[in-house]
């Protein structure tokens, strides 16, 4: 598609926005249900890296190997026997349909709804306009709303550069056609973490390393502690406290330097360190807008850079999760609509690690608490729950943290916790206390009882 495909000349639209992820297809396909001219504008692919690099190929991938860990609990508990071998070819192309399919089906309804599409850079040049670049072709889109949710990209470090045939990159590991016989995941957090499980599954040696004292940090301690006891069960070496130097591409091989002159080799190795934002050459200077820290986009009350000009997303720095970018992008229509006159607010905003076991958390944790009140937990172990029996994955449990006898926050580990997370979630955003148990019958047998269960339970101080 080329610029010359769309109008000529002076080009205006009520709401331009920059960046096709979960946000910015969000933003414009809402806003142009109220009627007003939309345009989008996208560089890359329509999706984003949530839907080709990120989280949804990730997890086509988690659940087309899933089977394997399912077999092996069985196995372990000595009920069945057998062996799961995963295609991974034909699970390469099946990612590959899925995600093709998807972005045809986002291109059409960007088509129905008229939205015009541009496949190109974008440059703010003046509060009003911004210029979108094509290969040979330029035009100026004037505006009189801006949406900027351009995402992020993989933090990079001197020394620590993907190629993207050795040393890989998100982008890199889902491009892999097949796995490797040994991977070095630097990094610990849900990336890393995530696509670790994936190269298990099909019979990778995982290592992984990081320079904290746990991993999944930012969660519960205890669910840190119980994430690293089944990665220890499936053999993988975890090394933390680790000062990383160098992780560089050596005849064929992964090799990682310490601080501290260590080597570790592997056939390759993931880069998984966090994501910084996508705000360079936007244009910022031109439009008063400015940035904080590593490049996120300074926002007011109201998601605003500048006036007219909305930041949303990993961008703006705030959460960086797609069902949090697509909560901003609804604030932004309503707003710009007249529908929502005032700040931005949220309810608690679900994080999800996906595998086996699954992590999920809501709300608060005991860490955040310190000093605001009497907080108190309560918790339920999954061994005590038929349906993790029944799929013999019984370790984990889910915690509920009281705040003054009410509900604020909600964190589980352990077999398809994932699957509560809403109702964790609306039981955190109605703060509910021991009166409300009563409200929700919750279906028996089911996994949604070890959340009652952990509701029901004494509430004790935290350890």
């Amino acid at each position: 598609m080329t610029l010359n495909n769309l109008p000529t000349g002076i080009r205006s639209y009520d709401l331009v926005v920059v960046g096709a992820g979960p946000g910015g297809f969000d933003a414009a396909t809402e806003a142009a249900t109220f009627g007003i001219k939309v345009a989008l504008v996208e560089k890359d692919l329509l999706g984003g890296t949530c839907l080709n690099v990120g989280c949804i190929p990730t997890k086509l991938y988690l659940g087309a190997t899933s089977p394997v860990e399912d077999l092996a609990a069985q196995v372990k508990a000595r009920v069945a026997t057998g062996e799961i071998k995963i295609n991974f070819e034909a699970l390469c192309t099946k990612k590959d349909r899925f995600i093709g399919a998807t972005r045809k089906a986002m291109a059409q309804k960007l088509k129905a709804l008229g939205i015009d599409f541009y496949p190109a850079t974008a440059k703010i040049i003046e509060q009003g306009k911004i210029e979108v670049s094509h290969p040979n072709e330029t035009a100026i889109l004037e505006y009189k709303n801006l949406v900027l949710a351009t995402g992020s990209h993989p933090t990079v470090f001197p020394g620590l550069e993907p190629d993207n045939e050795t040393v890989l990159d998100n982008t890199g590991f889902l491009a892999l056609t097949e796995m490797p016989e040994s991977l070095l995941v630097i990094g610990a957090g849900f990336i890393g973490l995530e696509m670790a499980q994936i190269a298990h599954r099909t019979g990778t040696k995982i290592t992984v390393v990081d320079a904290l004292d746990r991993i999944a940090v930012y969660e519960d301690p205890e669910v840190s502690k119980t994430l690293r006891s089944v990665f220890k069960r499936h053999k993988w070496d975890i090394r933390l406290g680790v000062k990383v130097k160098s992780v560089t591409a050596e005849n064929g091989k992964a090799v990682l330097r310490t601080e501290d002159g260590d080597e570790i080799i592997a056939d390759k190795a993931l880069i998984a360190i966090g994501r910084r934002p996508n705000s360079k050459d936007l244009g910022l200077e031109n439009c008063g807008a400015s940035t904080v820290g590593p490049g996120f986009v300074k926002v007011d009350e109201n998601l605003e850079a500048a006036p007219n000009i909305y930041a949303i997303g990993d961008l703006n720095g705030k959460t960086l999760l797609a069902h949090a970018a697509s909560h901003q992008a609804g604030y932004v229509v309503r707003r710009i609509t007249g529908k929502d006159k005032g700040p931005y607010t949220h309810a608690p905003i679900p994080s999800i690690l996906y595998g086996s076991p699954e992590t999920m958390r809501v709300g608060q944790m005991v860490s955040d608490l310190e000093g605001k009140g009497e907080i108190k937990v309560s918790s339920f172990q999954l061994v005590a729950n038929p349906i993790a029996q029944s799929y013999a994955a019984t370790q984990g449990f889910v915690k509920v943290v009281w705040l003054d006898d009410k509900v604020v926050g909600i964190t589980a580990v352990g077999h398809h916790v994932s699957g509560f997370t809403t109702a964790a979630a609306m039981i955190v955003q109605e703060a509910w206390t021991e009166e409300d148990l009563h409200k929700v019958i919750f279906p028996h047998p089911s996994l949604d009882e070890a959340l009652l269960g952990a509701l029901k339970a004494e509430k004790q101080p935290p350890k």
